[in-house]
């Protein structure tokens, strides 16, 4: 299976095209708006309740950017919806809310955030909520595990995987020394099997990902592009970017 050519044929607007000056948040639902009303793919982020939901929510905790505090894993899907977003009556959204909201409009890139516990119940849920969804969508994680997740419960999905050059135990407390050795280089590969490749735009040009896109064919996403030098580095290395902070 090819990556679609949806997942390319425009910019991608991470979290949302989100705007806090504006009093838009990221992935809250006026961010999935403003990126319909100008024709942008929306990247997202889901994390798991302690009920099972998928949650449309970057941190595993509340707190930054939300009233609130503590850990996603250990609210409700019910009490996460009544959340709102600093200065804003905007609520938080489960996976189901945002497909109904974006209604195919544009894409939608699902990032599954990882515990990196081997625990699945976050991609069976995404499953169960995309099984009634026909717009166009895609999977991937920073996390094998979960991007061969998808490959087995939802094979006809698009999947990618998150990546960069290096892995700190300090960026990647949860991950163990071995998992974090078995993220770099996409040496995975070969049982994720990734249609797309998603890489941090500060560490292109790089070998992995250029292996992956000239010699395998995959297309390559890059991120977070923010300011004009890193637009101009996606151009030159990448297929298409995911954005924030300005208008493409």
């Amino acid at each position: 299976m090819r990556a679609p050519d949806w997942l390319t044929a425009r910019p991608v607007a991470h979290r949302g095209l989100h705007d806090r000056a504006r009093g838009i948040i990221e992935n809250m639902p006026g961010a999935a708006l403003a990126a319909i009303d100008a024709n942008f793919g929306i990247e997202c982020d889901i994390q798991l309740t302690a009920d099972g939901e998928a949650m449309v929510h970057h941190d595993d905790a509340l707190g930054r950017l939300t009233d609130g505090s503590g850990a996603l894993l250990g609210i409700t899907s019910e009490a996460l919806k009544a959340v709102s977003f600093k200065d804003t009556p905007e609520k938080m959204m489960s996976l189901l809310d945002l497909c109904a909201l974006v209604r195919g409009r544009v894409p939608i890139v699902i990032e599954v955030k990882s515990h990196f516990d081997g625990d699945r119940k976050l991609v069976k849920r995404m499953a169960e909520v995309l099984a009634n969804y026909s717009g166009p969508v895609a999977g991937m994680s920073f996390d094998p595990d979960q991007v061969k997740a998808l490959r087995e419960t939802m094979p006809e999905l698009p999947r990618g995987i998150v990546a960069q050059r290096v892995y700190s135990e300090t960026d990647w407390p949860e991950a163990t020394a071995a998992q974090r050795k078995g993220m770099l280089h996409l040496r995975h590969v070969f049982r994720t099997r990734p249609h797309f490749v998603a890489y941090w735009v500060n560490d292109l040009p790089a070998p992995a990902p250029w292996i992956a896109r000239h010699v395998f064919g995959l297309p390559l996403l890059t991120w977070t592009v923010r300011t004009s030098e890193q637009r101009e580095r996606a151009t030159r290395y990448a297929d298409q970017m995911i954005f924030e902070g300005f208008r493409p």
